[in-house]
C-alpha cells in the first residue's frame, strides 16, 4: 500500500513539473545554434585574452623587464622589483572587484566588459611604450607600476563577469562546460605568447632581444585590442540578468557583501588552489625553467606552450566531468592529489635536471590544476547570491589573487634564495591545496547542503 501510495506521488510530482516546465519560456542560450553558442563564447572571454597575454608576457620577459626598468647591481634584488611590480598590480584587485562589480551587477555585463576592457588596454598600451630607466630615470618603473595597476584594477572584475555571463548563458546540465572557457581562453593566450616568444628566440639575438626586441609581443598586444572591442559590442546581454525585476544599488551591494564575507572568505581560499598553481605552470615557469634550472629559453618555452595545451584540453573536459559527478568530489580528489604530490614531482625534478623531466612534471601540474579549476569557477557563480553575484565571484577572485597568487612568482623566488632548495615552490603549491581541501569541506559541508545553501553538486 506504501509503495503504490509512493509511485502515485512521485507521478503527480513529475506531471507538476513537467507542466510547470513547458509553461516557463525556452532560454535563447538553449535555443541558440552551436556555431551561436561558440560566438557568443568567444567575444565574452576575448578580453580574458587580452589580460593573460599581456601578464604571461611580463612573466616570461621579466629578466629583460628587470634589465630596462629596474637597473640595481643584484640580479635577485632586480628580479624581486620586477615580480613585486607583477603582484602589485593584483592588490589593486579587490578594488576592481567591490567598484566595477557593483556596477556590472547594477548596470548590466554587457556594458560592464566593454568597460574592463577599456581599461585593461590603457594599462597594456601604457606598458609597452614606457621608455627604458636608461631614458627618463625614475619616472619609467613608475610608469610601468601604473600600467600594472589599471590592468589590475581591471582584471579584478573581468573574471567574475566573463564566468557569470557563461553561467547565465550556459545551456541547462551544461554550466561547468560552458564556464569552464573562462579559463580556456587564459590558455589560448599563453600558446599564442609562447609561440611568439619562440619565434622571437629564433629571429633575433639574445643581445637584441634584451635591448628591445622583447618589446614586440607588446605591441602585436596592442595591435588587437581594436578587434577584441569589436568583438565585445555585439555581445547581447543575459537573460538571467534582463529578467530581475531589481537592480541593486552599489550601497546594497556593499551591504550584502559584508552581510556575506564568511561566503566571500570560503571563496577565497576556495580560489587560492587555482590561482596560486595557475601562476605557477605558466608566468612563473619560463623564468623558473631559465634562472633556476638553467635550461634554455626555448626549451622553458617549449614546456610553458604544452602546458598551455594541457590546460586547454582538461579545463572543459573537467568541467564537463563536474556537470555529470558534481563538484565536490572533483574539487577534494585533486586538492587531495595536489597536496600530496606537488613537493615530491619538484624535488624527482631538481634532482637530476633534464629538459623530459620538466615537462613530464609541469604537465602533471597542469593536469592537477586544469581538474580542480574545471570544477572550481563554476562551483564560485553557484555559492554566491544571485543579485549580487558578479561582486561575490570577483571579490573572493581577486582576494585569493591579490594575497596569494599574483604573488606567486615572487613568493617562489624567495622561497628558493632562503631555504637553497630549488623545489621549494612546492611547499607554495601544498598550502594552496590546503586552503581549496578546507574551503571544500567548508561550502559543501552536511549542514549547508540540508539547508539548501550549498551549491548544487
Amino acid at each position: 500500500m506504501s509503495k503504490r501510495l509512493n509511485n502515485a506521488r512521485l507521478r503527480v510530482q513529475g506531471q507538476a513539473h513537467m507542466s510547470k516546465a513547458s509553461l516557463e519560456p525556452v532560454s535563447s542560450a538553449a535555443q541558440a545554434s552551436p556555431a551561436s553558442k561558440a560566438m557568443t563564447v568567444l567575444r565574452v572571454t576575448s578580453g580574458n585574452f587580452l589580460e593573460m597575454f599581456d601578464f604571461f608576457l611580463f612573466g616570461f620577459y621579466a629578466n629583460n623587464i628587470a634589465h630596462a626598468f629596474f637597473p640595481n647591481t643584484s640580479p635577485f634584488a632586480s628580479l624581486m622589483l620586477t615580480f613585486g611590480t607583477f603582484g602589485a598590480g593584483f592588490l589593486m584587485r579587490p578594488l576592481g572587484a567591490l567598484f566595477l562589480g557593483a556596477y556590472i551587477d547594477r548596470i548590466g555585463r554587457r556594458e560592464g566588459l566593454i568597460l574592463t576592457l577599456g581599461i585593461m588596454s590603457l594599462g597594456t598600451i601604457l606598458i609597452a611604450f614606457v621608455p627604458g630607466y636608461q631614458t627618463i630615470g625614475v619616472a619609467a618603473p613608475l610608469l610601468v607600476l601604473v600600467g600594472r595597476l589599471l590592468q589590475g584594477f581591471s582584471a579584478g572584475v573581468e573574471l567574475g563577469g566573463v564566468s557569470v555571463y557563461l553561467a547565465e548563458m550556459a545551456t541547462p546540465g551544461h554550466k561547468g562546460f560552458y564556464v569552464s572557457w573562462q579559463s580556456g581562453s587564459q590558455q589560448v593566450a599563453i600558446i599564442v605568447a609562447a609561440a611568439l616568444g619562440y619565434w622571437l628566440n629564433t629571429a633575433f639575438m639574445p643581445q637584441t632581444i634584451s635591448e628591445w626586441a622583447w618589446r614586440i609581443p607588446f605591441f602585436i598586444g596592442c595591435m588587437i585590442v581594436p578587434l577584441l572591442f569589436l568583438l565585445r559590442r555585439h555581445l547581447e546581454e543575459t537573460e538571467a540578468f534582463l529578467n530581475r525585476k531589481h537592480r541593486p544599488t552599489t550601497a546594497e551591494i556593499f551591504h550584502s557583501m559584508a552581510a556575506n564575507w564568511r561566503l566571500v572568505l570560503a571563496g577565497m581560499m576556495l580560489v587560492v588552489m587555482t590561482t596560486v598553481s595557475f601562476y605557477m605552470i605558466t608566468v612563473y615557469t619560463p623564468t623558473f625553467g631559465r634562472s633556476v634550472l638553467h635550461l634554455s629559453s626555448t626549451d622553458a618555452l617549449i614546456v610553458t606552450f604544452c602546458v598551455g595545451v594541457s590546460n586547454l584540453f582538461w579545463l572543459p573536459v573537467m568541467g564537463a566531468v563536474s556537470d555529470r559527478v558534481g563538484r565536490r568530489p572533483i574539487l577534494i580528489l585533486f586538492a587531495l592529489l595536489t597536496l600530496l604530490t606537488s613537493y615530491p614531482a619538484l624535488r624527482w625534478l631538481v634532482a637530476d635536471i633534464t629538459f623530459t623531466k620538466m615537462l613530464v612534471v609541469e604537465l602533471w601540474l597542469s593536469f592537477l590544476y586544469a581538474s580542480y579549476n574545471g570544477a572550481m569557477v563554476v562551483s564560485l557563480t553557484e555559492v554566491m547570491p544571485a543579485h549580487v553575484r558578479t561582486s561575490g565571484f570577483s571579490l573572493a577572485y581577486s582576494l585569493a589573487t591579490a594575497l596569494f597568487g599574483g604573488f606567486t612568482p615572487a613568493v617562489s623566488t624567495w622561497l628558493i634564495e632562503a631555504t637553497g632548495d630549488k623545489a621549494a615552490p612546492g611547499y607554495w603549491l601544498i598550502f594552496a591545496a590546503a586552503c581549496g581541501l578546507v574551503a571544500t569541506f567548508i561550502l559543501y559541508s552536511p549542514r549547508r547542503v540540508a539547508l539548501h545553501e550549498a551549491p548544487a553538486e
